[in-house]
Formats: C-alpha cells, structure tokens, sequence
C-alpha cells in the first residue's frame, strides 16, 4: 500500500485550500525554476527514466513522446494540449484533480511546455465540468498574478502562456486528434496518421497531447526524481495511479495507490469491499467503460497494471474500476454500454458508424431472450471487424466489453434464449 508521503496528489478530497497558498504549503511551484535551469534535455530524459506511461488510457510512455518535439524551433511554433475531456464512463479521476489540486497540472504545463519548447498550452475541459473549468482557471489568473507563468515564469527567462479551452461533451474529443479539430473549431472528428500531432497538430504545428494526470504529476517525478517513482509497481507499469471505484462497492471512491496493486486489495482496503462481500462479486470492468470486463475468479489475482490486465485479455485504460455484484442484469449493462459507443461515434467510418448500431440493436435482443443462438458468435464476428478497422480506438473501445461479455458470460445469453424457447435449466453461473 502506498504512504501518504509518497502520495503526489495530496488534496485529492478537496479537504484543503485548492489555492496557491494552499498548494505551495503542500509543496507545488518549489525550485520550479531551479527545473527549469537543467534544461529541456534534462527534464526528458528523467521523464523516460521515471518509467511514467501515459494516464489517459493508451499507456504510451511519456518521457518518449515528449523527445518526438522537434528539437529545434523552425516557423512554426510548439504547443502543449492538455486532454481534459474525461468522457469514459466510470472515470473521474481528472476532475478531481481541476477541482482540488489545479496547481499541480498548471505547474506541470509549464514544466512540459518548457521541455518541448512550446511557449503555450491549451487545457480542453469537459463542457459539463463547469465548477471545475472556474477552479482550473482561478489557478491560472492566481499563476499569472504571481509571475509563475507569463512572459518571464518563475523568472526562468521563459515565456509560457495556459489557456483554458471549453469543449461541448463530445466523448469522441477525447481522442487526441479530435480534440485538436475542435480546438481549432472544427467538427470533432478524428484525423487520419500519420502525419502525428508531434509533426502536424494544432494549426498544422508540432504538438504534443497529453492526459491531465499524466501532466500533472510531472513536477512532483522532477523535484523528487524518477528514482523514486519508478520504485514503485513492476516493471514497465511504474508509479502511482489514481483508481477510480464506482458500482456495487461500499464506498465509492477515487485513490492513489502504487501501480500493481491486486484489484481485489484496492477494493477491500479503500472501497469498503463489494456491496453484500466478495463472494457476492459478479464481475469488474477494471479499466473504464471500454475495457473488457473479467469475471470474479480472474479478479481474486489479477494486478491493476498494464502488463497483468492485458495478459488477462482487458486493459488498465483510465484505471475507472466498475464493480458489479450478482444483482446486476450483466447483458442489460453491456447493451446500455453499446448504445453510449453508437450515441458517441462521430460517424466517420463505416465499421463504426454502422457497426455500433448493430452490435446495440442484437444486444437488446439478447437482453429478452429473442435472439438466436447462432446470433452470438455473429455478434463476436461484428466487434471484430469494428475492431483495428476505423481511424481512432472508439471502435475498439465499442467492440471490446461486447467480446469482453461473450468470453466470459455465454451461458448467460444462450440461457436466456433458451429460457423464451421454453428450455429453463439454467446452466451453472459463469464466473
């Protein structure tokens, strides 16, 4: 279990002063300047040393992605674009962090600016984050009041500027590209790569498009260096995480914890356990909506990194944990998912576009009983030629708790299709 002097988010809860007094006496905006003096080589590489991975969902490595910047700066200027879009459902883990500790992501930005030679970043908040986008930006006017970012922030000699971008609740502005399109103004639609945003992102200008968490906890991995980081979780899934838990669990909560933390662990020692105790337990989606769920007996070991989730054929993704005890109605859950992938695809590719609707319309059927048998392995057959098919991962992130539901809870389907032909032996529950 991770310390509280190891936690990087330290107000979490909202139970102190999310201002800058507040946030410079839990140590935000310390030797920033100091930072900045080792140079933009220095701050990339201690990012690649910490072992940091992506927190958006991807888990690409960080430090890696901010070396693609081009070195030198040409015509056309660098930005930094901030992915506040947290549309996943059963993730809330960045608006805890707009609302709470918005001086740990400000400071970040600027940190993250500096080391790809970008002079400005845009921060793209959810449109229903509305406290949130008021806290975030009462952190930036404080920020510039104190000289921390503008033409000479913290005294570094570098000029920064931080703009707050509002979006309109599109899920699709999630994906990085389409965040672009809509902060230019444009349809939110994802774009084709290459060319990546690193060569060609905002206004046709190298970008790079990062997650709120994975922004704001790198002030914390510089001062107290990427040693320190890394010595937590396994390899290739180091750090601390924060864990979004909802569903049927005592209490709903969002945590920082060290990665590799066994699921079951992280939802008895801060989730209260599940609601009627573990046996009780149906089914987890560990990673957000759109990664496949894993039934009780793959839950009872399986670690809450990259690496583990994925041998298990699922995925950390946004680490937006949904716990489902034995009353839920699991193809009914999986339907109303299915109809939020068809409600939210931008409609831009066909396997998508149209693959959606179907994969929605056959689970609703399913639901009732009034498919047929032969109907779930044409299920499975559509989210694979959804899946690797279209330009963005939504296709993906639509197939996956579909083949996810198929894998692990046929005999829940074909009972129902049994039942309504009038076979009522109900097989043994799937687990």
């Amino acid at each position: 279990m991770l310390q509280d002097k190891d936690r990087i988010f330290t107000n979490l809860y909202g139970l102190h002063d999310p201002g800058l007094d507040g946030a410079r006496k839990r140590g935000d905006w310390r030797e920033t300047k100091d930072i900045i003096a080792k140079g933009r080589d220095w701050i990339v590489e201690e990012m690649k040393s910490s072992g940091l991975r992506g927190r958006g969902g991807a888990g690409f490595p960080s430090g890696l992605k901010w070396s693609f910047m081009p070195k030198e700066i040409g015509d056309r200027p660098h930005y930094l674009v901030v992915n506040g879009d947290e549309s996943e459902p059963g993730t809330c883990k960045d608006r805890d962090i707009l609302r709470h500790d918005p001086h740990k992501l400000v400071e970040g930005c600027l940190l993250a600016g500096f080391a790809m030679a970008a002079h400005a970043a845009y921060i793209y908040i959810r449109g229903e984050f509305v406290n949130e986008a008021a806290a975030l930006q009462r952190a930036v006017d404080e920020a510039y009041g104190a000289g921390l970012i503008g033409p000479d922030a913290c005294g570094s000699g570098w000029a920064f500027d931080v703009f707050v971008h509002r979006g309109a609740g599109a899920y699709i502005c999630g994906e990085e590209t389409a965040l672009l399109e809509s902060l230019e103004g444009k349809k939110g639609q994802p774009r084709l790569k290459p060319p990546f945003p690193a060569m060609s992102g905002l206004y046709g200008c190298p970008t790079t498009v990062n997650n709120v968490e994975t922004i704001a906890v790198a002030p914390t991995i510089l001062r107290r260096g990427a040693e320190w980081f890394s010595s937590f979780g396994r390899e290739n899934n180091h750090g601390t995480k924060v864990f979004c838990i909802s569903g049927h669990v005592n209490n709903p909560c969002n945590v920082e914890e060290e990665m590799s933390i066994p699921l079951k662990e992280l939802i008895e020692t801060h989730a209260g356990g599940v609601r009627g105790g573990w046996d009780n337990l149906l089914a987890v989606i560990p990673g957000g909506s759109s990664t496949p769920m894993l039934p009780k007996h793959i839950c009872e070991d399986v670690l809450m990194d990259f690496d583990s989730l994925k041998e298990q054929q699922s995925g950390l993704g946004t680490a937006g944990l949904i716990v489902m005890d034995k009353s839920t109605d699991i193809v009914k859950a999986i339907a109303r998912l299915a109809y939020f992938y068809k409600h939210e695809s931008c409609g831009q590719c066909t396997p998508c576009r149209e693959g959606t609707g179907w994969m929605w319309r056959i689970l609703e059927r399913m639901v009732t009983g009034e498919a047929e048998i032969d109907e779930i392995d044409m299920l499975y057959d559509v989210s694979k030629q959804i899946e690797g098919h279209t330009i963005c991962a939504l296709g993906d992130g639509a197939a996956w708790p579909v083949q996810g539901l198929i894998r692990h809870f046929r005999d829940e389907i074909e009972y129902r299709i049994l039942e309504r032909k009038g076979v009522t032996s109900r097989p043994v529950a799937a687990e």
